[in-house]
């Protein structure tokens, strides 16, 4: 396309609109306008153009019942964005920007109410905001000039290394800051190395061979710690030791203390070089604290890096601190990590340490020249200064203070024990159901341990787990904002954790969630203990019945597991089993429709791939021989149901084969009747003409119930469908309870019972035994009248002769005879 002069204009530069000499030459509008619509045929007239509009002419009049103003403009469109700056435009690939626009719009946008719970962004609150924005400032912080940057990213530093160490009592300490929460204590391992092995720049691992390095963890310590460290420093596994709790005196979670002694002088007769003990100032599974003081002792004494981490150390920024926690704030470095603490997003960790050679320091990685490192620290920096000392000081307050409250209300509640012993430092609640023995140390309701069996007590335990496990569930689901966690540890079992310091911040927990919490504990309580109790019975009650098998399984938490055998049940073989896989898939189906308050599954058995009926929770009031009978009555019919079903297909082939051969041998009869003569066409129509033949239309018909063929001709002679022979119902050999209206399956009768309303004088039992006559009342009278003792001859007895005999009886006394089916 050829540009002409014309096409060029003069703009002058904004500061000088007057100067001809400063002046820039843009390009005119040259874009090709495409036409509005399509171009008129070659030859046809084109369409006027409209004549032009006379500013000065009057307007036309307005339409009558319409304003006589002019209609307002409609306001243009316009998007609403977080973000007003944004204004969309073409980009150079032609794409707009608007749909960008529109998508990062909304992720800035709050969760609509009507959206679902979890898509929803989680509200972090403004401390959380200040987090975020700390990394977008700390981007745009990074373009500024060098000496500038240098400054403020050295000031950043040092001033939230400072309120850190006043925060937490850590006086003329250093900070590093680290995402990953393991990674403040390599680099402390590696200043460690660094500062006893002075040629370890130089001769490099030839030093750590001829004096190997020993870290010292305790067997309490985060899994996957010492692998960690192992990884980080190039250090093989044998230089860590691991150090045993406490097994006779003491918390069974906190480091043995004399047993480390031993195994530090151990290590130096053999030529190692003790380096680095980490201590816990809670345990990351149950919240104990180590004897901290006593540790950093024999750490002064052998020349040992003392290094301490733990939710504990959070309580160091309240009024009163503990002994065993205040003593951390002598160890040579810790580890922080404030986010979880104080609801922070995104914070990261911090490592406090004391060390007066800065060029080891920078040579272990825990200081850096670089400002983008030094950056890291500006989240946290926004946040304290929005929060203040008395808003950290009051979330770690809060979150303590909700953990005592929760221990409060838990030495209330029976069966419930807590494995946290040092309750007034640790904000860590870790609590477990126990069923006690009367007279000895907690265990379970079967036997005292002293006399229980290794195998059965095993059994007892994975038992009581399975219920820990789903009280924790429950809990979980009741009261989501209490956080709560279940673990599993190796000498208490599973166990329920309430950690308000790691969750509290995040998910807004207050004290009513905790009083819901204990209120919904003391609610599963009788639960628990019933369905421990009926155990024992329901096992009996299902050895004792025919075609059930009791199924030990130590995972599941309610009842018990039961499986039916049917006929062809290989009981040798592990694999799965379709047939009765089918048979107990009708069985649960069947479970399931009677609307009990118990819950049925259907999964396969504990040690093979057999399908089985498990039996959920249940209350006190369940009738657990009723149970078993129903089940296993259920599981026969089922077993029957399926079978007539597999064998109608043989039964029906057969019939219509039958039927097929008895229908020739028919039809032939026929022929020898009639006669030859008329089959032949011509002839045998005059003859039947002259001789009609009387034939019977003859069928057959195949009666499912009896299994046999059966003649048509009773249907078309008098127009009606025989019935055939029809047998006797099948007598079912469960008892038939009767229940009370609005009374669910499988709970005990009332019988015995004083259960009287004080509105009526009938009680509910009376009510029982009206039904069971007018049950019974039927049956009686058709025994009476076919009995085998009264012919048929013989006429009935009179109404008035039965009136003697019930004048014998006292009014109030009517004898009514069970029948057999009901004792």
């Amino acid at each position: 396309m050829l540009l002409k002069k014309s096409d060029f204009g003069v703009l002058r530069h904004p500061s000088s609109p007057r100067s001809p000499g400063r002046v820039r030459v843009a390009r005119r509008d040259c874009r090709v306008r495409k036409p509005r619509g399509p171009r008129p045929p070659h030859g046809a007239t084109p369409r006027p153009a409209p004549p032009p509009r006379n500013p000065q002419a009057p307007r036309p009049a307005a339409p009558p019942g319409s304003s006589s103003s002019s209609p307002p403009r409609r306001p243009r469109a316009r998007e609403t964005s977080a973000l007003p700056a944004w204004k969309p435009r073409r980009g150079a690939g032609g794409g707009s920007s608007a749909r960008d626009r529109r998508a990062t719009t909304g992720l800035c946008r709050p969760p609509q109410p009507w959206t679902h719970p979890w898509r929803r962004i989680q509200d972090i609150g403004e401390q959380g905001h200040m987090a975020l924005l700390g990394h977008s400032l700390g981007a745009y912080i990074s373009t500024l000039d060098k000496e500038k940057l240098r400054k403020l990213t050295t000031r950043i530093l040092s001033d939230t290394t400072l309120w850190l160490c006043r925060i937490f009592r850590y006086e003329n300490g250093c900070a590093y800051f680290h995402e990953e929460e393991r990674e403040g204590l390599a680099k402390i391992c590696r200043l460690a190395i660094h500062s006893r092995y002075e040629d370890f720049v130089v001769d490099g691992f030839n030093v750590l061979y001829n004096k190997k390095p020993v870290i010292y963890l305790s067997a309490a310590a985060r899994p996957g710690l010492g692998q960690y460290l192992c990884n980080q420093l190039g250090l093989p596994f044998p230089c860590l030791c691991r150090v045993p709790c406490n097994t006779m005196f003491g918390s069974q979670h906190q480091m043995d203390v004399a047993f480390l002694e031993k195994l530090i002088k151990d290590d130096v007769e053999r030529g190692r070089l003790p380096l680095v003990l980490v201590a816990n100032a809670g345990t990351a599974a149950v919240g104990h604290t180590d004897k901290i003081g006593r540790l950093k002792e024999l750490c002064e004494q052998y020349g040992i890096w003392l290094h301490v981490e733990g939710v504990n150390l959070a309580t160091l920024a309240l009024g009163y601190v503990s002994s065993s926690v205040l003593a951390a704030t002598k160890c040579d470095s810790m580890t922080l990590t404030p986010g979880p603490w104080l609801g922070l997003p995104a914070v990261p960790a911090v490592t406090l340490y004391k060390h007066d050679d800065p060029a080891l320091t920078l040579v272990a990685g825990l200081t850096s020249n670089k400002p983008a490192d030094k950056l890291r620290a500006l989240p946290l920096w926004l946040s304290l200064q929005y929060l203040g000392l008395d808003g950290t000081v009051e979330r770690i307050k809060h979150a303590c203070q909700l953990s005592q409250r929760l221990q409060e209300g838990l030495k209330k509640v029976n069966h419930i024990r807590i494995l946290v012993e040092d309750e007034l430092s640790s904000p860590v609640v870790v609590f477990r159901f126990v069923q006690e023995f009367s007279g000895a140390d907690p265990v379970f309701k079967a036997v005292p341990v002293p006399s229980m069996a290794p195998a059965a007590a095993g059994r007892e335990r994975h038992s009581c787990d399975a219920l820990n496990r789903w009280l924790g569930e429950q809990l979980k689901q009741l009261v989501p904002a209490s956080g709560l966690t279940v673990m599993d540890l190796e000498a208490e079992g599973v166990c329920v954790r309430f950690s308000p310091l790691m969750t509290a911040a995040v998910l807004g927990t207050r004290g009513e969630d905790v009083d819901q919490l204990v209120t919904c504990i003391q609610s599963k309580l009788p639960v628990l203990t019933c369905t421990l109790q009926l155990r024992e019975e329901f096992k009996q009650e299902v050895e004792a019945t025919a075609g059930l098998l009791y199924v030990d399984d130590p995972n599941w938490p309610g009842i018990g597991v039961v499986r039916y055998e049917h006929a062809n049940d290989d009981k040798s073989s592990l694999k799965s089993d379709p047939e009765g896989e089918k048979i107990h898939a009708g069985l649960l189906k069947k479970l399931n429709e009677l609307e009990s308050d118990l819950t049925f599954k259907m999964g396969p058995e504990y040690k093979s791939m057999k399908s089985c009926i498990y039996i959920g929770m249940a209350s006190e009031d369940i009738d657990v021989s009723e149970l078993v009978e129903t089940i296993a009555v259920t599981a026969r019919e089922t077993e029957e149901n399926s079978r007539l079903l597999e064998n109608m297909t043989e039964v029906v082939r057969k019939g219509i084969q039958e039927a097929q051969i008895q229908l020739q041998k028919a039809n032939e009869e026929r022929l020898l009747e009639e006669g030859v003569l008329r089959q032949i066409p011509v002839v045998g129509s005059v003859l039947n003409w002259f001789s009609p033949v009387q034939a019977s239309q003859k069928g057959r018909t195949f009666n499912l119930t009896a299994g046999s063929l059966e003649s048509t001709e009773h249907t078309y002679v008098y127009k009606v469908q025989g019935t055939g022979v029809t047998p006797p119902p099948t007598p079912s050999s469960v008892r038939t309870k009767q229940r009370l209206p609005g009374q669910k399956p499988f709970k005990r009768s009332l019988r015995g019972s004083d259960a009287v309303s004080e509105t009526s004088s009938i009680s509910h039992v009376e009510d029982l035994e009206k039904v069971e006559q007018l049950a019974s009342g039927p049956e009686q009278s058709t025994l009476e009248a076919h009995g085998p003792e009264q012919p048929p001859g013989t006429p009935r007895p009179q109404k008035t002769e039965a009136l003697p005999a019930r004048a014998q009886c006292p009014g109030d006394c009517t004898q009514v005879e069970e029948p057999e089916s009901l004792r």
